[in-house]
């Protein structure tokens, strides 16, 4: 079978980690298993994952931790294994850089169908839109910042701004519907796809690191506008 794509799981259950990855190499996937914070990282940047599925609860450093780390060096996927019913640590690890989340126990099916729907935004191409829209040009610009899809980068007032994917094509879906409100599940259907099911509300923490990133105070926004009880748009104005 022609491997689809590189997914590191780390998980100090080995046979949870074993069943997920059962399900994973049926997909054509190349996997690694890591037990421990410290090792994952280390692992991380020798197997050079698309993907990785990282529990919160982890010895040597958390999953937490772990996560800050690969963003520094990695725009691989991130999926978070987290407690059912802990949703701070669900928001807390969407706000470090995890891309989205699965709560524990969890189905390995369901986990697979989860890194099949991130694996369809890859990392050095165009974000998907929805179907309604016309190709993005090469470059689009909103005052200062500009948002080149063909090489997924963001610049703000010339200089690159360390986006994660996730955040990226957010930024993407709203810049390519300059005059239009977008709600969480449009957000959702463009950048995450239209079968994912989870808590919108990931949306709202993913736009709020966007925020930071660049520089945008929500109450005087210059690029993401909040529409109360609508959505989110792109741009300055009223």
């Amino acid at each position: 079978m022609q491997t689809t794509a590189r997914v590191l799981v780390v998980e100090d259950e080995i046979s949870l980690a074993q069943l997920a990855v059962k399900y994973l190499q049926r997909d054509g996937h190349e996997t690694r298993i890591v037990a421990n914070g410290l090792d994952a990282v280390v692992l991380a940047r020798e197997f050079d994952p698309d993907v990785v599925v990282l529990d919160l609860g982890l010895p040597g450093m958390d999953g937490l931790e772990v996560c800050r780390q690969l963003r520094q060096f990695s725009d691989c996927y991130i999926i978070m294994l987290t407690a059912r019913d802990d949703e701070v640590d669900k928001l807390v690890g969407l706000s470090v850089g995890a891309d989205d989340y699965v709560t524990k126990p969890f189905s390995p099916r369901e986990l697979a169908a989860r890194v099949k729907v991130l694996l369809r935004r890859p990392r050095r191409e165009p974000a998907s839109r929805p179907q309604s829209l016309d190709a993005a040009p090469s470059a689009i610009g909103i005052g200062v910042l500009s948002i080149d899809p063909g090489v997924r980068e963001a610049l703000l007032d010339g200089a690159p701004v360390p986006l994660t994917p996730t955040e990226f094509d957010l930024l993407l879906a709203l810049a390519t519907n300059p005059r239009l409100v977008l709600s969480r599940r449009q957000l959702i259907d463009a950048v995450w796809g239209s079968r994912w099911v989870g808590d919108e509300r990931m949306v709202d923490v993913h736009i709020r690191n966007l925020r930071r990133k660049l520089g945008d105070d929500p109450a005087s926004p210059r690029f993401v506008r909040t529409v109360r009880g609508a959505g989110y748009r792109i741009g300055t104005g009223s």
